[in-house]
């Protein structure tokens, strides 16, 4: 019997996933990057689905991730740089630009997707809050899809649980880092053997609900809004309030630079601040006549 990497124990289910999809003249391609893509894509089709029944043309939304999504890239890799170790990047800049061994974080990915899109916005004379209502729905739809990626990677997961949903990863496969009460944790199971196994919390699981709840209900607000802007401030509340409780049940949280505390935990709450304060102003500046 082929002894699963990935096990569900509360649910009886169990996977073997690789993180290589196939190799192309040597060249692995990953799950990561297939996921990741599927998501842009399917995020850009909603956008420009919601984009005709806002009376934008679609295309603006075409051409705008073919700028975005460099500049979302290097802003998810910069954020993961400059938190993660940036002593080591320093002395190994050939490292800085090397996202196939992994280091993408969403939060800069976001970050720098907004200040895309308030520049191009600029360019093409139009008006933002507008423009990032729509374009809101394909990014939160892209980034439930791409925690998915982690999942195949067996990573960013989070301390030791029991719960219904806790996920048992094959310990030779899990990425580190992995924290000393998980290690505490280390299980066996009868149907498997000797393996191996640590038990956490399945946090990729928990943030795409979080994401897709989250859609569901911006799709539903969509129709009750009374500014442009509002479906972008919220959007800001609802994932900082999510990733902020998530953030906080991962052992491999980024790290305010000599301190203890999750940047991604400060930025959420910069996060919810923004767009309640945004929602304050969209209301007194951009009501929808």
């Amino acid at each position: 019997m082929e002894i699963p990497n990935i096990y569900f124990p509360n649910l009886g289910i169990s996977f073997n996933l690789n993180s290589e999809a196939f190799s192309i003249f040597g060249i692995s391609v990953y799950w990561y990057g297939i996921i990741l893509t599927t998501g842009i894509i399917l995020g850009t089709l909603l956008a420009c689905h919601i984009a005709k029944k806002e009376n934008l043309d679609p295309n603006l939304f075409m051409d705008f991730i073919l700028y975005d999504i460099l500049f979302a890239i290097l802003g998810a890799r910069l954020y993961y740089v400059v938190f993660n170790d940036w002593d080591y990047y320093k002395a190994n800049l050939g490292q800085l630009l090397n996202i196939r061994q992994g280091g993408l974080a969403i939060y800069g990915g976001v970050i720098a997707s907004i200040i895309c899109a308030i520049i191009y916005t600029r360019i093409k004379k139009m008006r933002f809050m507008h423009f990032a209502d729509v374009a809101v729905y394909g990014l939160i739809l892209g980034q439930a899809i791409g925690r998915y990626g982690n999942f195949f990677n067996k990573e960013a997961f989070g301390g030791y649980t029991d719960n219904l949903l806790a996920m048992a990863i094959l310990k030779s496969e899990a990425k580190p880092p992995i924290s000393q009460d998980v290690l505490n944790h280390v299980k066996t199971f009868d149907a498997f053997g000797a393996a191996e196994y640590i038990q956490v919390h399945p946090t990729f699981l928990y943030e795409s609900c979080w994401n897709i709840a989250l859609l569901v209900g911006l799709l539903i607000y969509r129709k009750h809004r009374k500014a442009y802007g509002e479906i972008f401030c919220l959007y800001l509340i609802g994932y900082g309030v999510g990733r902020f409780l998530v953030e906080g049940l991962r052992t491999d949280q980024l790290l305010l630079w000599h301190t203890q505390i999750p940047v991604s935990q400060v930025v959420a709450i910069i996060s919810v601040i923004m767009g309640i304060i945004g929602m304050v102003i969209c209301r007194k500046k951009y009501l929808i006549k």
